[in-house]
C-alpha cells in the first residue's frame, strides 16, 4: 500500500484539497490501478483533517468513477486519469470541472431539446456557424475552445430561454477551463479521438436543425458524459 504525501493549501476547500491530492498521486502512478488506499485513519493523521473531511472526498473520488469501496476492507484505485487532467486544469480545481460536467449535463441536455423545437433559421445559422468555427479550428490542430462554447452559448439562446442562457453565462469560467482541459487532451490524443469529438457535436447540430427534441437531449447528454469519460481515464480513446 502506497503512502500519500499530502500537504494542506489553506485556500481551497480541504475535501477538494485532498481529492486533488489523491488524484495527482494517482495519475503519477504512485496509487496505481487496484492499488488499495490508505486507510480513513490513516489519512486523517497524514493530511490533518477529521473524518468526515476523508470521507466527502473519497465520496467524491468514487462518483467520479476514479476509486472503489470494499465493504470492510477499503478504497482502491479504479482507473488512472490522464496526465493533461492535472496539467491543463490544475489540482486544486479539478473536483470542480468534474462537476461542472455534471450540471452542464442537466441544463445543456434541456436546451438542445428546447433548441430542436423552437429554434429560427436565424438560430440555425449561428449554431452552424459556430460548429463550422470548431471544426476548422480542430482540423488545424487547433484548442478551439471559444469556438466550442460558443457552439453551446449558441444552442442555449435557441432554447428561446433567457434563464438557460444566464446560468450557462454564470458558469463562463469553469465551462470554458473545462473545455480547455478537453480539448487539450483530446489535441494530445489520436486522430480517431478528436473525430469523435467532432462526430458528437455534429450529431447535435443535425438533431436540432432536424426538430427532433429527443435526439438532440440525448446526443447533448451523451456527449457530455462521453467528455467528462475522455478527461477521466487515461486508457481511453488512445
Amino acid at each position: 500500500m502506497s503512502e500519500l504525501l499530502l500537504r494542506v493549501q489553506k485556500r481551497e476547500k480541504l475535501a477538494d484539497q485532498l481529492y486533488g491530492q489523491i488524484l495527482e498521486q494517482i495519475i503519477s502512478g504512485n496509487l496505481a490501478e487496484g492499488a488499495k488506499l490508505p486507510s480513513e485513519n490513516e489519512i486523517c493523521a497524514s493530511f490533518g483533517v477529521s473524518r468526515p473531511v476523508v470521507r466527502e472526498a473519497l465520496r467524491k473520488l468514487q462518483s467520479d468513477g476514479l476509486v472503489y469501496a470494499r465493504q470492510g476492507v477499503g478504497s482502491f484505485v479504479k482507473k488512472r486519469p490522464p496526465q493533461g487532467l492535472i496539467e491543463f486544469g490544475g489540482i486544486s480545481d479539478v473536483a470542480g470541472l468534474l462537476r461542472c460536467f455534471e450540471a452542464r449535463s442537466a441544463i445543456e441536455g434541456t436546451t438542445a431539446r428546447m433548441a430542436a423545437e423552437r429554434a429560427s433559421p436565424r438560430h440555425h445559422r449561428e449554431i452552424e456557424n459556430a460548429l463550422k468555427m470548431f471544426e476548422d479550428g480542430v482540423a488545424a490542430g487547433d484548442i478551439a475552445d471559444k469556438a466550442d462554447l460558443a457552439f453551446h452559448m449558441a444552442i442555449a439562446r435557441a432554447s428561446g430561454n433567457e434563464i438557460f442562457v444566464t446560468i450557462l453565462n454564470s458558469l463562463h469560467e469553469v465551462m470554458s477551463k473545462s473545455m480547455r482541459v478537453a480539448l487539450n487532451i483530446t489535441r494530445g490524443g489520436s486522430a480517431e479521438r478528436a473525430q469523435k469529438v467532432l462526430s458528437e457535436h455534429r450529431q447535435i447540430y443535425d438533431a436540432i436543425i432536424g426538430h427532433d427534441g429527443n435526439s438532440a437531449e440525448l446526443m447533448m447528454r451523451y456527449h457530455l458524459h462521453q467528455a467528462r469519460q475522455r478527461v477521466t481515464d487515461h486508457a481511453r480513446d488512445k
